[in-house]
This record gives structure tokens, sequence and C-alpha cells, in this order.
């Protein structure tokens, strides 16, 4: 049993925020784990009819051909920089018309710039979008890629949260731009290095199978003897070797922030003074079953008598208020969509209006 109040817009509210989550992962098994998902790839540049076939992914049940992997980042998020330079888009697209080349205006001639996709940029800032592709010397080249499923980073990552450490290896960590950076293990050297990029609300990492952007080669990764430059030529560490450490081995450590927009509706419920001052507890009307006396606990008659279902004087008074323990909410047809139980019997007022707000999170 209960009483009805009819809610106007007026007494809705709907807010959106944000909340933001904290994610940590140690070693590759946490990574793939089937309540995790992220999957690790590396893709490589070639002709799908004839290397189609080789597989890539950390995940058995989604492997993918790695030269779909390396077309597809490359279709997606550096088509308008390829024919750039330094890591910026290309030219703009542009095209001239011959006049009188046909009977009725002319036709568009000349080549048409790549910069008519749109690649997700991160920054209005220098991209550094350069992406690795085959030349005569290198017929095929790598890309690193991690895939972190929406199930997990929500609506995109969280800017300058992602972090990709290796133990022997330094670590990788966005700079809040969309662009990754490699710092050296510790103690080896204070340098960063661009490497990559970082899609936030695509939760895709890529990782470039080339020299690292701005080294020379004074810097080395390290004088020992397991580092030193009689196993890299002389040269700084290429990424090459970076994707073997973050991309296919399992000692990695991976952190990042997920951001999910939610949105909250609050309820307004006002009581006026006037209103709800009647208790629905059937107690309180003659004739209510119950078998023993309310004052001396003895049985008494419950037949019917002329004042059967009227109120008991203890409810007729002024000073009575009852309390709200129990809101429900209903839609036009009267059905309970949802519950809400009140922390403590709340007490209305005969004097004063009583609010009470009610907020759902969606």
């Amino acid at each position: 049993m209960g009483a009805y109040k009819q809610l106007n817009s007026q007494d809705l509210i709907v807010s959106p925020f944000e909340v933001n989550k904290g994610f940590h992962f140690v070693g590759g098994d946490a990574l793939t784990g089937s309540n995790t998902g992220i999957n690790r790839y590396i893709g490589k540049s070639g002709d799908y009819l004839i290397s189609g076939s080789q597989m890539t992914g950390n995940i058995s049940s989604s492997m993918y051909s790695a030269v779909l992997v390396y077309d597809s980042i490359q279709q997606l998020y550096y088509g308008n920089y390829i024919s750039g330079s330094g890591g910026f888009i290309g030219e703009a697209a542009t095209a001239s018309i011959l006049l009188g080349s046909n009977t009725s205006s002319g036709v568009y001639y000349g080549p048409v710039e790549t910069t008519n996709f749109y690649d997700y940029a991160q920054t209005t800032l220098w991209p550094n979008r350069d992406f690795p592709t085959a030349s005569i010397a290198t017929s095929s080249v790598e890309i690193g890629v991690i895939s972190i499923p929406s199930k997990l980073f929500g609506d995109y990552i969280q800017p300058q949260s992602f972090l990709l450490q290796s133990d022997t290896s330094g670590s990788i960590g966005d700079d809040g731009e969309g662009r990754l950076f490699y710092t050296f293990p510790d103690g080896l050297s204070d340098a960063q290095y661009m490497l990559g990029n970082i899609i936030y609300e695509h939760g895709i990492v890529t990782i470039f199978n080339t020299n690292l952007v701005g080294a020379d080669d004074t810097v080395l990764y390290g004088g020992n003897a397991e580092y030193s430059a009689s196993d890299y030529g002389g040269q700084n560490l290429p990424t090459d070797v970076l994707l073997e450490y973050f991309i296919s081995a399992s000692e990695v450590t991976m952190s990042f922030s997920s951001s999910y927009k939610i949105f909250e509706t609050q309820y307004q419920i006002t009581l006026p003074e006037d209103e709800f001052n009647y208790s629905t507890n059937p107690t309180i009307v003659t004739g209510s079953t119950f078998n023993q006396n309310i004052i001396s606990g003895s049985t008494v008659d419950q037949s019917p008598t002329a004042s059967y279902g009227t109120l008991l004087d203890f409810a007729t008074g002024s000073y009575f208020e009852p309390y709200v323990t129990t809101v429900g909410l209903y839609d036009n047809n009267y059905q309970l969509l949802a519950v809400g139980k009140l922390a403590k019997p709340l007490q209305t007022s005969a004097t004063t209006d009583t609010t009470i707000l009610i907020n759902i999170d969606r």
C-alpha cells in the first residue's frame, strides 16, 4: 500500500560527470587474461597475397595477419603523414582543371595528395606521426601494436597515464599529446626519445620499428658487455629490440587510467506540509487483523463494529506525523521501476516542506 505523487520535469535533474579507474598489470599473463584481453601485435609491411598467412598476436583466439595489422594502422592513423616529413601532415589535397578538354567544361588532372583522411589527431602541436615504410634496402619493416579493449579504457585512456615498463629495457610512456617517449633503464641515460603514438579514444598504442627518433651515434644503450657497442654496432638501441622486449616478451608491466562518462539522474520529491500526513500502515485503522490488545496484550474481539475501518484515536491528533521509510518510482502505468530505502525512517513535518532526493547513476 502506498501514496502517490506526480513528478514534473522541474523535479528531474540529469548531470553528466566522468569517472576514472586506474589499472596495473604485471606480466604477460595478466595482460592476456580472460577478464583483460590486452593483445600485442607485430605488424609487417608486405604483400598480403604473399605473406598474408603470417599471423601475429599474444592471444591465440585473437590473432590476425601481420600484413593486415600494418596496413590497418597505416590507413587509420598515418594516411595523411606518409607524404609528409618530420612527423607532420603532408601537403594539402590539390588538383588542376584542364579547360577545353571536353565539351562540358574541363577535367581535373594532376596528383591529389594524401590529406583526405581523418587520422584521429591527438594534439595541435607537433604530432610526431613518423611511420616506417619499406624501401629498397628494407623489403619489409615492422611495427608494434598494443590493443587495449574498450571494456577497460571506457571512453578513452586518460592522457599522461599510460606506462609500459621492462626491468631490463626501460619504459615507454605518453606525454599527454598522443606521443610516446622511450626512457632508458635507470642510470644509463637521462634522455628520452619519441618512438610511437597512442590513440587515447581507441586504446591503440603503436611502437615503431626504426632507430629511436632524436638519437645519435654517441649515446649508447649501455656500457656493459650485454648492451655495449659490440652488440648493437655502435648505434642507439633500435626499436626492433624494443619490440622484442615490449611486444613479444612476457616480463612487462603496464598501467593506465580509464575515463568513462556516466549520468546521474536526481529526482527531487517535495512533500508540502499539507501532504502525506496520513500513514499507510494498516494497524492505525480499526478492524485491522491483529489479535491482541495493544495496551494490555490480551486477546480482543475482531468482529466488525460500527466503527470498523476508522482511524484510531492516536492517529487523529494534530501532533501525529508519520515516518517515511521507502520511496518507489513508478511509470505512467503504476509499474514499480525502482525502490529506495532510507537509511533511517524520516518523519514528515506538518509545519514545513519535506524534501527527499533520489540519485540514480546510469
